[in-house]
């Protein structure tokens, strides 16, 4: 007996295959979402804490600053306060004068003869002090110069013993270095005659206008190695009094020629040959250092090496002794005014960069 086959329906067929991958779609669609929280979950978040701790040390700092300019504003404000109040109390003090002077009112009675007298005793008093001999100044030389050229605030003048140390190197010649080479090969009369080494002898001179007569001196150049003015007189005190001497150093001193380098530390060894130390030092150059106790082993000198070399020289320093520096310009040399300037703060000196018209 034949078997009647089933008849095969395309509905069935196509209905089954569209529930299958629906189906298919929802488990590919979990597999996804799912894959991706996890990723998300997964990533690193940023931690904030170490630039907020950075941001608040910023913050503390400037606090700190603005309460520094505050307390700097109000001590000025005490400044300008008492500023004001001197001069209101030096208007009253005029006008109290000017109201004391005031000539007397029309009608009122003078003694005439009561002035008379005034006027014979003022008189008096007059040829007195022409017949009496003029005070000899303190000072045993004097210099001149263009206008009022003693403004250097700061400077110990005087003192028992003084020494003045020159730097003699060839850039006390010229302000900038590339002009040494053109100089170099001018005759000696016209390199003495550089405006620089000019002025560095007026200060010298200028210096030693104001030794106290009491005092004692010395004046040492000083370049590769350290020289006294006046040969024989090597760690000895000169009298200020005696005039020739300090006149012959002067002069020795104006007929050197700068040339080579500068050895800070050989000029500060000069203040521990002395005996007694000297009281006050003026330290007359341009610049760091260049050369130290040995030969310099090539010509170019670089700026950390003239600091190892000024640093070097620092070692020299003898105790409780002012060293005052007087710096004059060299182009190229930036930190030397610095490095000086704490030179002045550690002796208790003055540092001081003069005009180039002064003195």
């Amino acid at each position: 007996m034949l078997v009647k086959r089933r008849e095969f329906s395309i509905f069935t067929l196509s209905f089954l295959d569209i529930m299958s991958c629906g189906f298919g779609a929802v488990v590919l669609l979990f597999m996804i979402s799912k894959h991706a929280a996890t990723q998300l979950i997964e990533t690193p978040t940023y931690d904030y804490g170490a630039e907020v701790s950075v941001l608040e040390q910023q913050l503390a700092a400037k606090q700190d600053e603005i309460a520094a300019l505050r307390a700097k504003v109000a001590a000025r404000g005490g400044e300008l306060a008492a500023a004001a109040d001197a001069a209101a109390a030096a208007r009253e003090a005029l006008a109290e004068e000017q109201r004391r002077q005031a000539p007397p009112k029309p009608g009122s009675v003078i003694d005439i003869e009561a002035l008379r007298q005034a006027v014979k005793k003022l008189e008096a008093d007059k040829r007195s002090l022409l017949s009496q001999p003029f005070e000899k100044s303190r000072y045993l030389r004097s210099i001149v110069g263009e206008g009022n050229r003693e403004y250097l605030t700061g400077v110990q003048l005087g003192g028992k013993r003084i020494l003045i140390l020159l730097d003699t190197s060839t850039s006390m010649l010229v302000e900038k270095p590339v002009e040494a080479l053109r100089l170099r090969n001018m005759d000696e009369a016209r390199q003495r005659q550089s405006k620089k080494w000019q002025q560095a002898l007026r200060i010298v001179d200028w210096i030693a206008a104001h030794f106290p007569q009491q005092s004692s001196f010395q004046i040492v150049g000083f370049d590769g190695q350290a020289h006294f003015a006046l040969p024989g007189t090597d760690g000895q005190w000169l009298p200020v009094k005696d005039s020739a001497r300090l006149d012959a150093a002067m002069e020795a001193m104006k007929q050197r020629v700068p040339k080579g380098g500068n050895s800070l530390e050989r000029a500060l060894m000069v203040i521990g040959e002395m005996n007694p130390p000297p009281d006050n030092v003026y330290l007359i150059t341009d610049g760091m250092p260049t050369l130290g106790l040995e030969a310099a082993q090539n010509r170019n000198v670089s700026g950390l090496e003239r600091n190892r070399l000024f640093e070097r020289a620092m070692q020299r320093l003898s105790p409780n002794i002012a060293i005052n520096t007087i710096l004059l310009p060299l182009e190229g040399d930036p930190v030397a005014a610095s490095a000086y300037w704490q030179l002045a703060r550690m002796t208790q000196g003055a540092f001081l960069a003069p005009a180039d018209d002064w003195p």
